[in-house]
């Protein structure tokens, strides 16, 4: 503190003292000191805890492992999550959209731990590790496991006694058992928002996700019977999911008309083989009206759950070159194909047919052997580049055991060694990088 500081404090000290009893404690004023930041925005600003510890090749030293929660980095080996601190490396907690509410940058999709081989007292141990690891954002819908979820996620929930505050419960709305009741009618929506409250034993939901566009619904009654939902308090927000940036950009300017709630997010599609809407369009979204991604990722779940025998599964073309709406398994996209796999799903709905099965095949074991080189498996690679992307704010994990939850987690401690090298690798084996068609003259046309 510099001697005219002193002088102006001590100075206001004296007049003060002449108003006051002796009995009176007059709050202490400390000038020309500049506030501490927080520890939480130092992180965020140097894009993570171990950004700032690497080498300008990304290159770490053991002391370097040590101090940012890696226990080692051999190639080959896996990556380890380090016991002895309470913290997950890497996890790191994000403003959904530009909204107030907090999400940790990975979330657990429930539709893997609800399957129909997983029990009840597995499906708690997931929840389980995901709360201790730092995860609060639990996302369910009846597309994928029907209300057998909700059923579950909120018996575990009252069962354990979290504090509410502690955790965030998405749930999608559209999708029914039943054919006649799904869409997003004012009468649908209410009706879906207290059903799931009741299944799920909770007063609301922090975010409830409209899981496809209703062509036979006006806009305007969607938004109405959102902002109705949330005025009551049965949510705290609202988002989209498989919509197109029209579609979203049509809800925010009814919402502005009507003086609605906007929406917050839109949950896509994104990893390695489903890159354009990600990429171009939802930075765009996000800088204009402040609509937040939230990804998953299905290719890193075929990859963990084909590991055991080896094979390389890929997926649907659908889910490859479908543009804006991502692909979803969903109740007619499932069982209308008529593909089961071993865990009771149609998720394998119009094969890749032979060369582009070759094709992505080919490219899947470049990318094995690249993730071999770093230390990791497959399936932490791609969790770990789908991190990369600032935009995905939230990435979606699924697991139908601890073990394979538990190898998502530790993608996070890869992020750092992404340098820019090996993005490039990356992207020299993928050859997908989406890019906008050039703009054309109207008068050029003419």
């Amino acid at each position: 503190m510099s001697q005219l500081a002193l002088c102006n404090y001590s100075s206001n000290d004296n007049n003060n003292n002449d108003n006051v009893s002796e009995d009176s404690h007059p709050p202490t004023i400390y000038r020309c000191r500049a506030p501490i930041a927080s520890l939480d925005c130092m992180e965020e600003f140097s894009g993570g805890s171990l950004s700032g510890l690497a080498d300008k090749d990304g290159s770490f030293t053991k002391e370097q492992l040590l101090l940012g929660g890696l226990t080692h980095s051999t190639p080959g080996v896996p990556l380890q999550l380090s016991r002895t601190t309470n913290a997950t490396p890497g996890l790191r907690y994000r403003n959904l959209g530009k909204s107030g509410l907090r999400v940790s940058n990975i979330g657990l999709g429930t539709w893997p731990t609800f399957s129909p081989n997983v029990t009840e007292e597995q499906a708690e141990q997931i929840i389980v590790l995901a709360v201790e690891s730092g995860i609060n954002v639990f996302d369910l819908s009846e597309a994928h496991s029907g209300t057998r979820a909700e059923v579950e996620l909120g018996r575990i929930l009252s069962r354990r006694g979290w504090k509410r505050t502690t955790f965030i419960v998405t749930t999608k709305i559209y999708w029914s058992t039943r054919s006649e009741e799904r869409g997003l009618s004012r009468k649908h929506i209410i009706e879906s928002v207290r059903a799931s409250l009741s299944r799920l034993q909770l007063t609301y939901i922090d975010v409830v996700i409209l899981h496809k566009t209703d062509p036979m619904c006006p806009m305007e009654e969607v938004v109405r019977a959102m902002n109705y939902v949330i005025n009551q308090g049965w949510a705290m927000y609202w988002g989209t999911a498989r919509w197109s940036p029209v579609e979203i950009m049509e809800a925010y300017t009814n919402c502005r008309q009507f003086n609605c709630v906007t929406p917050i997010m839109e949950q896509a599609e994104y990893h390695m083989f489903c890159r354009e809407k990600t990429e171009l369009y939802m930075p765009e979204l996000y800088n204009k009206i402040g609509v937040g991604l939230m990804a998953w990722s299905p290719i890193s779940m075929g990859l963990s759950q084909g590991k055991d025998d080896g094979n390389i599964q890929l997926f649907s073309r659908a889910s490859f070159r479908n543009k804006y709406s991502s692909f979803s398994w969903t109740e007619d996209e499932t069982v209308a194909s008529g593909t089961v796999n071993k865990d009771g799903y149609g998720w394998m709905k119009d094969r890749p047919q032979p060369e582009e099965n070759r094709k992505y095949s080919e490219r899947v074991r470049e990318l094995s052997s690249l993730a071999e080189r770093l230390g990791c498996t497959l399936t932490q690679l791609t969790v770990a580049w789908t991190l990369k992307n600032e935009s995905v704010q939230c990435l979606l994990l699924g697991a139908s055991n601890v073990e394979q939850l538990y190898e998502s987690i530790q993608a996070l401690q890869l992020i750092p060694k992404l340098n820019a090298n090996i993005v490039q690798d990356i992207e020299k084996i993928l050859e997908n990088k989406p890019s906008r068609p050039p703009m054309v003259s109207t008068l050029a046309l003419r």
